[in-house]
């Protein structure tokens, strides 16, 4: 067999397509909505590399069109998730041991799958099941994604590169193996990208993994599987299930060669998650791994010498592209006093010209949210807002859930920097402002380090370069991606690699090579070229 250092294709960010009237992308993804719209998709199990089908299935439909039918998955019993372990098991045998450039081979060509022939229906699959506009769909399931799997294997080769230093007398070897046993990847509704980023960069590193993505994502995540298949990730390797989140978690993390979870969703739950895995530490056969991203209270703070238009902007795009429900997405936001009457305007006229509605329609720039308890619960706040004392409600406010979960893009305007929509995360299209005395910027960056248990994203608009240098400093601990003059949104792979700390999970930096090395148990291999044959050290004399 022939041997050699191999150099993998410069990883490159993909470029965004326009989708504009006439463009061919256009035309395409337009064709695949069609067809998958009027198309019922059955979705099954994946486990040892075929299709596994229940007694049991959920219907799949779009938020925005709650009534129109688009498929259905099957629900897994405790019998398939001990299948899906099993079969990982045995997969690992082999998978381990195969050579690396074998495993980048499969994720390189999953890449360029989804840049051609899968385009259209992955962001087509996206703009269904997740009521992403095309745009939206575009940067999230076709680039970033792409993004993911050509970095991670830039990621992994820069990973395998860095050794230890040697010596004439013995060569020391760094060997960074897979975890031993299987991992656990939990995904979420909102990223098609991260769905699949979470199971395929741990088994590109040689793991083995059973994934369980949202029940609000699986008609995505069934076009990521057909993307794997052709790839040519082997059988066991990637086993996915559905069903009961606490029956499939608890069947995981009861088998003691658990060694790894891979998890993006709520702060509650994925404290729930590590502390089973407490409970449970005395049954592995080695410490899992936790990885994890969770929530956002993501912030805006201008500087009285900010440009209010820019600030506007960020608050427009930040607070509700794909409403809200970015992890990053602004939730909150400091305004001063000598710019709000030009900021709050502004807004306002960009609110209105927002169109809502089906991301079919190309000119919509607001759809529907993901499902009936997140419409509820944003329904909620939004009352409670209209009546209370300390809050205005200065556009937005309306609700209607008849034909899908349509939220208007709502801004509340609050007396109260501790106001419950300054600190509690919505996920939705609603942000609160705080107007401060433009003559209280220290004490606002204050404020705003104290306000939320998340630390997540946030940005700072300023021209005044001191105040930049203050609030880099000031807000240090409660952003993990930091934005100056920027929206808190859009980190791109290779370029800003993402993750918080405190509430917002363990900061181990999606796209970096940081997050790679997690899924890693590195050996240290000393070989020793002359081999001593005397115990006796020269100082015995």
């Amino acid at each position: 067999m022939g041997k050699g250092f191999f150099n993998v294709p410069v990883a490159i960010n993909e470029p965004v397509k326009s989708y504009a009237p006439g463009s061919p992308e256009r035309d395409a993804v337009l064709e695949a909505y069609q067809t998958m719209w009027n198309t019922k998709t059955d979705v099954p199990l994946y486990i040892n590399g075929k299709d596994v089908k229940t007694d049991n299935t959920n219907t799949m439909s779009a938020p925005h069109d709650h009534q129109h039918v688009v498929g259905t998955y099957h629900l897994a019993e405790k019998s398939h998730v001990e299948d899906a372990i099993s079969t990982a098991l045995e997969a690992r045998k082999t998978w381990s041991q195969l050579p690396w450039e074998q495993r980048a081979g499969i994720f390189l060509k999953a890449a360029e799958l989804i840049a051609g022939p899968y385009r259209a229906k992955i962001n087509a699959a996206t703009m269904i099941a997740q009521s992403k506009t095309v745009h939206q769909a575009e940067i999230d399931a076709a680039c970033e994604l792409i993004d993911f799997l050509r970095f991670n294997v830039q990621f992994m080769t820069d990973i395998y590169h860095e050794q230890p230093e040697s010596t004439s007398d013995a060569w020391n070897r760094l060997e960074y193996r897979p975890l031993e046993g299987f991992t656990y990847a939990v995904t979420p509704f909102n990223f098609t990208a991260i769905a699949a980023n979470l199971p395929a960069c741990m088994a590109m590193m040689g793991n083995v993994v059973v994934w369980k993505p949202s029940d609000s994502q699986i008609f995505s995540a069934k076009v990521i599987m057909d993307v794997f298949k052709e790839a040519g990730v082997p059988p066991g390797v990637v086993n996915v299930v559905f069903g009961d989140p606490v029956m499939i978690t608890d069947t995981v993390m009861d088998s003691p060669d658990f060694s790894g979870l891979h998890f993006t969703g709520s702060t509650f739950i994925f404290k729930e998650l590590w502390k089973k895995i407490g409970n449970n530490i005395h049954n592995y056969k080695t410490y899992p791994r936790i990885v994890g991203e969770t929530g956002g209270k993501d912030f805006i703070v201008a500087h009285k010498s900010a440009n209010p238009i820019q600030v506007a902007t960020a608050i427009s795009r930040g607070a509700f592209e794909f409403q809200g429900q970015k992890c990053s997405a602004a939730s909150r936001a400091y305004i001063p006093s000598n710019l709000w009457d030009t900021v709050k305007s502004r807004v306002i006229e960009d609110v209105k010209s927002f169109k809502m509605g089906s991301p079919e329609d190309l000119s919509n720039f607001i759809t529907a949210v993901i499902h009936e308890g997140s419409f509820d619960k944003l329904a909620k706040y939004i009352d409670q807002a209209k009546s209370d004392a300390d809050a205005e409600i200065i556009i937005g406010g309306n609700y209607d859930k008849s034909k899908g979960y349509f939220i208007e893009p709502t801004v509340i305007v609050t007396k109260d920097p501790k106001y419950t929509t300054m600190c509690t995360e919505l996920f939705g299209p609603v942000i609160t402002i705080y107007v401060y005395d433009e003559d209280q910027y220290s004490e606002t960056l204050k404020l705003v380090d104290e306000t939320s248990e998340y630390a997540l994203t946030g940005a700072i608009l300023a021209t005044d370069r001191y105040a930049i240098q203050e609030a880099t400093k000031a807000l240090q601990n409660c952003a993990g991606n930091f934005y100056i003059n920027d929206k808190p949104t859009g980190a791109v792979v290779g370029q800003q690699p993402f993750g918080g700390a405190r509430a917002s999970g363990t900061n181990d930096k999606a796209g970096s090579a940081l997050n790679l090395l997690r899924w890693v148990s590195p050996r240290m291999i000393k070989e020793t070229f002359v081999t001593p044959t005397d115990y006796r050290y020269p100082f015995l004399g």
